[in-house]
């Protein structure tokens, strides 16, 4: 059977989605979109997204990360599903129902993220302690603070971003047994009130952007009073736009685009 699916990308972070709303796709294995995001021969891609209908929602959004493994939310991937989907809508996913939002020209979205959990149980960690000022360390890291936009996020702030060996720390944070469900490592540094980030995302690696990560990240800030509830987040792939609304509800700006279109045999990945 053959499947079509369109790749899209938000701040070079890539997706391929398939829609499977309106007509019901084949069960999607780990090793199923490890296959279809390998970049040699698969399509390739960061994350596969798969749409699909829902009782809690206007549709379900289910992730997959490119070792395969799924996860419960995608920032970036959720604007361009926005843009995809060209109007407001409500999406289901594993970390609660968020609301999406495309701009008018089509080229960006807003993403209504909900609330962040702080709880050491929600991150979750593999016991107590103060998620606001974690005493722990790897290498040069310490002194993180631990949030869950959906997805468990652990954020260090640092002088110089670029001066962390990301890849080798990376890894090793977020396979400690601290998180039991791996954690996706956010390192951050504050200038004239705005951030610089770089993020080692689990199942993925170390990615030019990470819409959750930059939500986390600008979380983390706010609550150390670093700056204000409205911050412009860099990363290495471009700009985002993160608020902390009256609501407690993190509103997620910024732009997505689609690359191409394609389609491929189901036989070849199942």
């Amino acid at each position: 059977m053959r499947q079509t699916f369109t790749k899209m990308h938000g701040l070079g972070n890539d997706f391929v989605i398939l829609d499977g709303r309106a007509l019901s796709l084949p069960a999607i294995t780990d090793a199923c979109a490890a296959a279809l995001a390998d970049r040699t021969r698969g399509i390739g891609c960061d994350q596969l997204i798969v749409l699909e209908s829902s009782d809690a929602a206007d549709f379900r959004m289910r992730i997959f990360n490119a070792d395969g493994g799924e996860v419960e939310a995608c920032g970036n991937a959720s604007r361009a599903v926005a843009i995809l989907h060209g109007a407001a809508a409500t999406v289901e996913t594993g970390g609660g129902v968020i609301a999406l939002s495309p701009a008018a020209d089509g080229k960006g979205a807003t993403v209504d993220m909900g609330v962040p959990k702080f709880a050491w149980e929600e991150i979750p960690l593999d016991y107590a302690m103060d998620t606001a000022a974690m005493p722990v360390s790897w290498g040069s890291l310490d002194n993180p603070v631990a949030v869950n936009v959906g997805n468990p996020h652990v954020v260090f702030f640092v002088e110089n971003t670029d001066a962390i060996a990301l890849e080798t720390l990376g890894p090793e944070i977020e396979h400690d047994p601290l998180f039991p469900a791996r954690v996706n490592v956010n390192v951050a540094s504050v200038q004239d009130g705005a951030i610089r980030l770089r993020v080692w995302e689990r199942g993925v690696g170390e990615t030019r952007a990470c819409g959750t990560g930059a939500c986390a990240t600008a979380i983390a800030a706010m609550k150390r009073g670093l700056v204000g509830r409205k911050v412009d987040v860099t990363l290495p792939g471009g700009t985002l736009q993160i608020e902390w609304d009256a609501q407690d509800r993190i509103q997620m700006s910024g732009p997505a685009t689609t690359s191409f279109t394609g389609s491929f045999e189901w036989d070849d990945y199942l």
